[in-house]
């Protein structure tokens, strides 16, 4: 194959505007928008059902979008799925994996990179994941994180410009995570614009230039890591016995700040925090006996922001 085209004037990997997908009278996307750029990372989150794997179908080709434009590469999707050197330009890891189950990893890696023209080293790539201990094993046989290091090798080895990955980490222990993000790094640094999916708002966050959070198939909010964690007030945490009667503390600080038990012992205090919000809730504390351990003023998480945004019930 040729080598990969260029990507868009604009240096934008990925392009989408007012994407809409419906399936039936349900609407899984609901006119977003999306950019990744060259050479970055664009997190997209959401709970579960809020649209995304809808939105990375059809940003793959693998559905045909109900309205909007989806742009790879500098190039319709559709136009770009049927094109070789497209294809070959676009990685991708799925959920579902999508590799022959019948196949033996590196002997399926080594026939992915030769469709392409400047692969990665295979046998470098293998053993940076860990696949010779499962080499002679069938896909069929192996393990979930076995499958999921697999799936992401595929997805690198033909080193491509836009690279989609779902999940990539998820089910891989603490060694294996550590890999993985630093194979996506590198990727990253060759250039190749990254979208992500994850439920590991850590990983987003250390990972990610940029954020976009969606539920109902809609962006509730788009910036990078620090400016959305920025955008919050700051917070006062701490743990003590779980259960503690908050009436007294809500009303002994201004009506603006709102104090919560965000876990079974760990308390939240937000809203407008400052030294007389501390001393408030310090000296409630001293009153009652109470010690509060690890106790800290600051931004909230991602993670945090996430929940705010999107809600702390199950789907």
């Amino acid at each position: 194959m040729g080598g990969p085209p260029d990507g868009s004037p604009s240096g934008a990997a990925l392009r989408v505007r007012g994407l809409v997908k419906r399936y039936g009278a349900r609407t899984a996307v609901d006119g977003l928008d999306l950019d990744v750029a060259a050479g970055s990372v664009t997190a997209l989150l959401g709970p579960n059902g809020a649209g995304k794997t809808s939105t990375v179908e059809c940003c793959l080709g693998l559905r045909r979008p109900d309205g909007g434009s989806v742009e790879v590469l500098g190039a319709d999707v559709l136009r770009a799925a049927a094109d070789p050197d497209h294809r070959a330009a676009v990685g991708a890891m799925l959920q579902d994996g999508g590799l022959p189950t019948s196949a033996r990893p590196l002997r399926l890696l080594r026939h992915l990179a030769r469709l392409h023209a400047h692969p990665r080293d295979v046998d470098v790539l293998a053993e940076r994941l860990g696949l010779p201990a499962f080499a002679r094993t069938s896909v069929r046989r192996l393990s979930g994180g076995q499958r999921q290091r697999l799936a992401l090798a595929a997805a690198l080895v033909g080193r491509p410009r836009l690279l989609f990955l779902d999940e990539p980490t998820a089910g891989l222990d603490p060694a294996a995570r550590l890999v993985v993000w630093d194979l996506v790094r590198e990727a990253v640094a060759e250039g190749a614009g990254v979208l992500l999916t994850t439920h590991d708002l850590d990983e987003a966050e250390r990972l990610a230039q940029h954020v976009v959070i969606v539920d109902g198939g809609r962006a509730l909010a788009t910036g990078a890591p620090g400016v959305l964690t920025a955008r919050s007030t700051a917070s006062l945490r701490f743990t003590a016995g779980p259960g503690l009667d908050l009436g007294p503390l809500r009303r002994a600080l201004p009506e603006d700040v709102v104090v919560s038990e965000a876990a079974p012992g760990s308390y939240v205090v937000s809203g407008d925090v400052d030294p007389q919000v501390v001393a408030g809730v310090t000296s409630w504390c001293a009153q009652r006996g109470v010690m509060p351990d690890a106790l800290s003023v600051g931004r909230p998480s991602l993670e945090e922001v996430f929940l705010d945004l999107t809600g702390r019930s199950l789907r």
